[in-house]
């Protein structure tokens, strides 16, 4: 099984980083976690079409997760020569928001309908809301999808005033990776974690942000995982390895800012440690 993080960015534009986005490999099926700025470009570099996808799973609704879902919406669409609807998994409130951006397209959708003789359909889009479940006792997690052997999990995070939101557990083979996307540490992350091989986190830097004043970037403390409480995380689950993503404020890659905080991460878990940098590739 193979976790490629194909955008490893924030809602803070980056040239090196494109929006948060990562693709689970497993057992012939390709699934997309999240659907950031640039997610069809980084998909292209792999490569790997929309149409090839299982399902795109959504963390949450909060724009630079989802900024091109339209995209892959669209794309599905005009490429294919017959109706073939898109699966989204996500939290509830995932159909509406489906069918808000559906009704963005508008405008477009009548424009190719009235150009190309043969698209004579409409896009469509398959959503499966994940049921919201008790953050403080969310219980064992739920299955959202079982297919050739590959099984992916699902319990709530939390990442309020964002709420719900979900993380993913993906399960083949003996081997395991978890998507946490934007969350603090709470039980249902501890129940997804336990016993993973691969763990993929959202982080930010506490101390780097604690020295720049400004209001709206502090904010981001509230509702994210610092380097200290991701490894804490990981360490509690005993995962095999910890990989932090979506890096706020980004350290450039490669560089020794980078490599501060793959060792800060290292002084609470004592397993292997990597800052993701977009189209990494990690084994599971």
């Amino acid at each position: 099984m193979q976790a490629i993080t194909l955008g490893t960015g924030s809602p803070l534009p980056d040239p090196h980083r494109a929006g948060p986005a990562t693709l689970v490999r497993a057992g012939g099926l390709d699934l997309l976690f999240d659907c950031g700025r640039g997610v069809l470009m980084r998909m292209a570099a792999v490569p790997v079409g929309v149409a090839g996808l299982t399902g795109v799973f959504l963390t949450h609704l909060h724009s630079d997760h989802v900024t091109d879902l339209g995209d892959l919406i669209t794309t599905q669409w005009i490429g294919s020569f017959a109706p073939a609807p898109l699966r989204v998994y996500g939290p509830e409130g995932t159909r509406a928001f489906v069918e808000r951006s559906l009704a963005l397209m508008s405008d477009d959708v009548g424009y190719r309908v009235g150009h190309h003789e043969d698209l004579t359909w409409e896009p469509s889009v398959e959503v499966v809301e994940v049921p919201h479940r008790d953050l403080a006792d969310p219980g064992a997690p739920q299955v959202v999808l079982e297919q050739d052997d590959v099984r992916i999990l699902a319990a709530p995070t939390d990442h309020r005033p964002v709420h719900p939101t979900v993380g993913y557990r993906i399960d083949h083979d003996g081997r395991s990776v978890v998507i946490a996307g934007d969350t603090k540490p709470c039980p249902g992350l501890d129940s997804l974690c336990a016993g993973a091989d691969l763990y993929i986190q959202t982080v930010v830097r506490r101390s780097a942000i604690e020295a720049i004043p400004i209001p709206r970037l502090l904010d981001v403390l509230d509702y994210h995982s610092d380097l200290a409480e991701a490894a804490a995380t990981a360490t509690r689950g005993e995962v095999g390895a910890l990989v932090l993503t979506h890096p706020v404020p980004a350290p450039p890659p490669g560089s020794d800012l980078a490599a501060e905080w793959v060792a800060e991460t290292s002084e609470g878990f004592s397993g292997t440690v990597a800052i993701a940098e977009d189209l990494m590739a990690f084994e599971a």
